[in-house]
């Protein structure tokens, strides 16, 4: 029987849930809030992890400035994690944004707002169709 979850990927989702309960509770920092930990790719040996980020504020400057605190503080997240982490080794922490969950929005209020428009064409041409068949039928 094959392995569902190979080693890293196990170690990878334990790592994503200390790292985002790390950040809820103990960064302090005010130019990092309502920050979600969306996915973590862990190298082979363990040593590396590059962590995916979202934020709730989508500005491009509010961003790099909350990554560029983030990596500052790699060294301390890494040392917490470390601490809840029993392993022989902690890996090296580099924060990277993930814009795919606001893209998931930006691309769902598109699909909505294509729907919305269709739905009122629609409309128009019912309308447009019923008087055209009152007005043919008085004849």
């Amino acid at each position: 029987m094959a392995k569902d979850f190979s080693r890293t990927d196990r170690v990878g989702q334990q790592y994503q849930r200390e790292i985002a309960m790390i950040l809820q509770r103990e960064i302090k920092d005010p130019r990092v809030s309502m920050v979600t930990v969306s996915d973590i790719e862990v190298s082979r040996d363990l040593a590396y992890a590059k962590v995916f980020v979202t934020f709730f504020n989508d500005d491009e400057a509010y961003v790099k400035t909350a990554l560029k605190v983030l990596n500052e503080a790699s060294g301390f997240i890494r040392s917490l994690l470390g601490k809840r982490v029993r392993a022989r080794i902690t890996p090296e922490l580099r924060f990277v944004h993930d814009p795919s969950l606001n893209e998931g929005i930006r691309m769902s209020r598109l699909v909505d707002e294509a729907i919305r428009r269709d739905s009122k064409r629609s409309d128009k041409t019912d309308d447009s169709s019923d008087t055209q068949s009152d007005s043919s039928g008085d004849e």
